[in-house]
């Protein structure tokens, strides 16, 4: 599978896994995906949530995404850099996916204040695996998004 197929699937099935490290103890929970694409893989979360402070003690994890149509499993390993750039978040909170955030941002004196209550995430040049029954035997092959 080629890595534009990979970033098809994510951004098909934008709720994925996302495993963390809480010290020695795995973490795992549910996420929604921005975006996918060459640039990395895009999500938000809230800097008062355990995982932000999971992810800056260990920014080593692993999303997993599932294609229930086709059956097929993608995880995703890598590295997580946080952004702090103002226009990845001003193009998230106008996505229509992000409605939620308009009472957010409706609620916040300032614009900063708005930027401050959640994190983009971004994973670059992760190592994908894709999973189905076919080759549920096979060696895991590697593939450098």
């Amino acid at each position: 599978m080629q890595k534009e197929q990979i970033f098809g699937i994510l951004n098909k099935n934008p709720v994925f896994f996302l495993a963390t490290l809480d010290g020695t103890e795995p973490r795992v929970r549910g996420m929604l995906l921005y975006r996918a694409d060459a640039s990395g893989i895009v999500f938000h979360t809230g800097p008062h949530k355990d995982l932000y402070h999971q992810i800056l003690q260990n920014p080593a994890v692993q999303l997993c995404f599932y294609d229930s149509a086709q059956n097929i499993q993608v995880r995703v390993r890598g590295s997580l850099e946080k952004s702090d750039d103002e226009t990845l978040k001003d193009e998230i909170a106008a996505h229509p996916t992000r409605a939620f955030m308009q009472s957010w941002k409706a609620k916040c004196a300032t614009k900063q204040d708005f930027y401050n209550m959640f994190s983009v995430f971004r994973l670059k040049n992760g190592i994908a695996n894709v999973w189905t029954f076919d080759t549920n035997f096979a060696p895991k092959t590697d593939i450098q998004l």
